[in-house]
């Protein structure tokens, strides 16, 4: 039976893999972003131009709505009071109408950034919540919000991935993809050993579907996603260099004074990776999807590998779209800043 989804951030990475996702599957979708939906899916869907900061634009994008997948999030290079307005008073606004809406339930995006620096894996769903930086603490709170409105009777179920990647996927990766286009080798923080969970976007499609559509009681809980195969970050990260069959490799540097690095460059906005990049990027970085899999029936198609390569062959294929767009968002490449200098080393 087709339902009506609202998707807030439909016009961004995710939102655009939802729209398609459910479009093929019949159901008719809402889109609100403040950015345009100029996709080819566009005649196809009603779009909403708001921010869900805005109580106006947020009710009339819920009229007629059954189903919402909050997708819409301020970034980390967002400024920080962008950041904590968008992300917990926008998704207390959002919470708030479909309430009033009378919506059947109300599937939160959430991120494992609340776990922040974990001293432990692999991360389980009860496992304490610190986030590191106004993203991370804005994500945590958001989260208690979805938890009011879960106690006042709404369906909420919250789903925390691991970072992702797939089709439109550019943002810090495009760092990777762009060096391996390129022939060059590509630094890691550390020796790469560690082992570092991704995801692939279809998967994530798949179990936020599962969220909309298995029974009430089941999913009205709190979900880590990510990939079921994952090596270490080199391996996994290498899989690309492999793919642009350049001959290149990854290389290691030891952690403690490219951390310290990085530090002066984002003090100085030289460098476009934040402190929850950067700060895990040496260390293991893994969650359980155990309670998915048993409660969810989640199965993820894509390894970590896998995904990454699938990035990084739309990359190539869509390069010539965005060959001098930059920003903030996962749509655009960010800027490398002082690394796109350091590229010339490699």
């Amino acid at each position: 039976m087709a339902q009506t989804y609202l998707i807030t951030g439909g016009a961004g990475f995710l939102g655009i893999n939802m729209v398609r996702y459910l479009l093929d599957r019949g159901h008719n979708v809402v889109s609100l972003d403040i950015a345009p939906f100029d996709y080819p899916e566009k005649n196809r869907i009603k779009e909403v131009r708001g921010d869900i900061r805005d109580k106006s634009a947020v009710d009339r994008a819920m009229e007629g709505v059954n189903i919402v997948i909050h997708t819409a999030a301020a970034l980390p290079l967002y400024k920080p009071a962008d950041i904590y307005s968008t992300d917990i008073d926008g998704t207390r606004n959002l919470l708030q109408s479909a309430m009033d809406h009378k919506v059947e339930r109300f599937i939160h995006v959430s991120s494992t950034a609340v776990y922040g620096i974990p001293d432990h894996h692999p991360l389980l769903e009860d496992d304490k919540l610190d986030g590191v930086g106004p993203y991370g603490e804005a994500k945590v709170k958001a989260e208690q919000v979805c938890l009011d409105f879960r106690k006042k009777g709404m369906c909420v179920p919250i789903v925390r991935p691991k970072s992702f990647v797939g089709p439109e996927r550019l943002g810090v990766f495009a760092l990777l993809y762009d060096w391996a286009k390129d022939g060059k080798n590509f630094p890691m923080i550390g020796n790469g050993k560690n082992r570092y969970q991704l995801l692939d976007v279809e998967d994530l499609c798949d179990a936020i579907y599962l969220c909309a559509t298995l029974d009430r009681e089941k999913v009205n809980d709190t979900f880590n996603i990510g990939a079921k195969i994952f090596t270490t970050m080199k391996q996994d990260y290498q899989a690309v260099l492999d793919r642009a069959g350049k001959g290149k490799k990854i290389l290691g540097f030891p952690a403690k004074p490219v951390i310290l690095a990085l530090r002066v460059l984002e003090a100085m906005k030289l460098s476009p990776l934040y402190k929850w990049v950067y700060e895990t990027a040496s260390t293991d970085s893994f969650v359980s999807i155990e309670k998915a899999e048993r409660v969810l029936g989640y199965k993820p198609k894509y390894s970590t590998a896998d995904a990454m390569v699938r990035n990084y062959d739309w990359y190539i294929a869509h390069m010539h779209e965005f060959e001098n767009a930059s920003g903030v968002s996962h749509r655009v490449p960010w800027s490398q800043g002082v690394l796109k200098v350091l590229k010339v080393f490699f």
